[in-house]
């Protein structure tokens, strides 16, 4: 039995997850949860046990001072809430992690449970996967889940996706099996630039999710950043005559599989998306934790970053990419051990140096399953 204490009662809840390590290319995917819980101001509820679901020589936790005081992070997976405002005002559930090392299923069991006791609606994994994308075109996002009602009311892909698979995929098809509306959103980034971070991918999943959920996302800098990134790449781009003609080649057989679709219905995604964030009042509103309501339990970690992490493939069809084969970085294959070594502190418990503290785990990341975790 999950005890929630000081978390009150949830409106319309719909959890949002993110996994770094084999399902999470170019970090784009762990980084939109992460600025969805920075931009609303996410307080942390829960965090899962890293002694259960992390290796630690694959996972490394990491020492640090604060204060002259030595201090250990470890590997985690976790939980906050954050509540939007506006005519209409629901709350997210952001679960942010690592790919867990090990107990892929009792890892899945134990954030349904959370997910059970928070009344959450919708669960919506996401991912990034490499493929043969150009980075000077938007960024190929796909919708994808195991329910076939699902994919007809929100107009989403059934995934037919069949290979190995990553976390995001054994949580969708989790969720499947217990009865929660699961859906996967996948960014394709350019295989050719696929180190952290890729800025375009994570506004390209954030504006995927905002229709999704029908939400305006404040984007803060995020925009910026996505056009500083693109201009960084033309000019290493420019600078190679090979990369520079293989990337026209790329735009060309883009450009030429899109353009019955550059009309209507996209057109009019991006014209209500226009729309939606020239409401006035729909903007995020007060937390929970304002007006009286009991505050969440706050994790004392700690918001320094953390180093960069071998990258990520993702063996998934998006539709227009060909995703590369999982390179072999210490990866995880379905219930392995996670192909990221690196280690997020915002992803990790911290305690002092006596040693391992509890909650949290995750793992690696891969791509979607029809795209990869398409499957998802």
């Amino acid at each position: 039995m999950i005890e929630l204490e000081g978390v009150p009662e949830l409106i319309d809840p719909v959890m949002v997850a993110a996994f770094e390590g084999w399902n999470d290319a170019g970090d784009a995917a762990s980084a939109a949860v992460a600025h969805l819980d920075r931009e609303w101001k996410g307080e942390v509820f829960a965090a899962l046990d890293a002694e259960d679901y992390y290796d630690f020589q694959v996972n490394r936790p990491t020492v640090w001072l604060d204060g002259g005081v030595r201090k250990i992070t470890w590997p985690t997976t976790r939980l906050s809430v954050v509540r939007i405002g506006g005519d209409k005002p629901r709350d997210l559930v952001l679960v942010r992690g690592i790919e867990p090392s090990m107990r892929w299923r009792s890892f899945c069991n134990e954030l349904l449970g959370f997910a059970h006791e928070l009344g959450v609606e919708m669960v919506v994994i996401l991912g990034a996967l490499l493929g043969d994308t150009p980075h000077t075109r938007p960024v190929p996002v796909s919708g994808v889940t195991s329910d076939p009602d699902l994919a007809r009311t929100m107009d989403l892909e059934e995934t037919r996706y069949e290979g190995p698979t990553g976390i995001v995929g054994i949580l969708q098809e989790a969720c499947t099996h217990a009865g929660v509306p699961a859906v996967s959103l996948w960014a394709a980034v350019p295989h050719y630039v696929s180190q952290p971070p890729n800025p375009k991918a994570t506004l390209a999943l954030l504006n995927r999710l905002e229709d999704l959920i029908g939400l305006r996302i404040p984007l803060g800098e995020l925009p910026e950043d996505a056009r500083a990134w693109q201009v960084g790449v033309d000019q290493l781009a420019a600078e190679d005559s090979e990369v520079a003609e293989y990337v026209q080649t790329l735009e060309e057989a883009r450009d030429t599989a899109e353009l019955p679709e550059a009309s209507g219905e996209a057109i009019a995604r991006e014209f209500e998306r226009y729309l939606r964030r020239r409401e006035p009042g729909s903007g995020p509103g007060p937390l929970a934790t304002e007006g009286g309501d009991a505050p969440y339990l706050r994790d004392g970690s700690s918001d320094r970053t953390r180093p960069p992490k071998p990258q990520q493939p993702g063996p998934e069809a998006v539709p227009g990419t060909e995703p590369e084969p999982p390179a072999d970085s210490g990866g995880s294959g379905d219930g392995g051990q996670s192909g990221d070594g690196g280690e997020s502190d915002e992803s990790r418990d911290e305690t002092d140096g006596k040693g391992a503290q509890g909650p949290e785990d995750t793992e690696g990341t891969q791509g979607p399953e029809g795209t990869e975790g398409a499957e998802d």
